[in-house]
């Protein structure tokens, strides 16, 4: 016979409360009732959960593994009642979403029409900050971060991964010829980044690894800077897959040593505070804009 979940909220109602008459009058039963089961469900596990006596509790090893992993099942439980209640619900409230600028260009604002079509009562508030942010200095409910994660405070929902291409204009090409190799980019002017070092390590192989540094002849602390400055001829930048597409598509942008790239993708993440479930918006933003990406990143420049 298995355990009930009535047995386990019983069990982690007593350990919490320290003794079976304060658990007995928390759930509404009688310490007769809450000792019966507790000697119910430790005869189903055959083994001892708690030592007991007329003064005190133990718990056993047994007893201390099995409240951590009852604690972990019923919190699961909840959660999933919980999510299955907010489907039947209309989801609405203002949500404040930051992003750096061109995440928010590329890969929300497009999509924003959609996303008030499917749901109208929830107010969109929209920040763009390309450092790293304080969430509750700055009210926001979620941020989304590109690149891996080094705050272990906040909660993290993986949203995908983005390639990284080498670009530059066809007219910056013509003046100053395609590199051939990596090696060939020391002889051209490059765009980089002022703010995160990380970013100047383009994804290319070569003898001494697959991640290149580069000296940047101009730097910008935006991405989105650095794409016009890409757009406008002014040199050779690697840049995120979402923000280059359509660019690329058009041919406005062109892409460089694709046999050299070693295939790295940015990590894309919505991070948050978390003392319960995510609230209902939120959930429908990260789903909606989580399948936005995924399309971002089968999509190919000729689609």
């Amino acid at each position: 016979m298995k355990a009930r979940s009535d047995e386990l909220q019983i069990f982690v109602c007593v350990i919490e409360c320290g003794s079976i008459s304060a658990a007995a009058e928390q759930v509404g039963q009688t310490p007769s009732a809450v000792s019966r089961t507790l000697s119910r469900l430790e005869a189903k596990l055959e083994t001892t959960l708690i030592n007991r006596t007329t003064r005190r509790m133990d718990l056993t090893e047994e007893g201390k593994y099995f409240f951590e992993q009852a604690k972990l099942i019923l919190d699961q439980m909840d959660q999933l009642e919980e999510r299955l209640t907010s489907r039947q619900q209309t989801p609405s409230g203002r949500l404040r979403i930051n992003a750096a600028s061109p995440f928010m260009l590329h890969a929300i604002v497009p999509h924003i029409d959609e996303f008030r079509r499917l749901y109208p009562d929830i107010h969109l508030e929209l920040n763009s900050n390309d450092l790293i942010i304080d969430l509750l200095e700055q009210s926001t409910d979620i941020a989304i971060r590109i690149g891996p994660l080094a705050d272990s405070t906040l909660h993290a929902r993986s949203l995908g991964c983005s390639p990284l291409h080498i670009v530059a204009s066809p007219a910056y090409l013509e003046q100053h010829g395609t590199p051939a190799a990596v090696a060939d980019l020391t002889a051209h002017t490059l765009l980089g980044f002022t703010q995160n070092e990380g970013l100047n390590q383009w994804p290319l192989r070569y003898i001494h690894g697959d991640r290149w540094p580069i000296q940047a002849s101009i730097s910008a602390s935006s991405g989105e800077t650095i794409r016009h400055l890409a757009l406008e001829g002014q040199g050779i930048a690697c840049l995120s897959h979402f923000m280059t597409i359509e660019d690329i598509r058009a041919g406005h942008l062109q892409v460089l040593l694709e046999d050299f790239n070693s295939g790295y993708r940015q990590p894309i993440n919505a991070v948050y505070y978390r003392n319960s479930q995510l609230a209902l918006r939120i959930q429908c933003f990260l789903d909606f804009i989580q399948g936005k990406l995924a399309a971002y990143a089968d999509a190919q420049f000729n689609g």
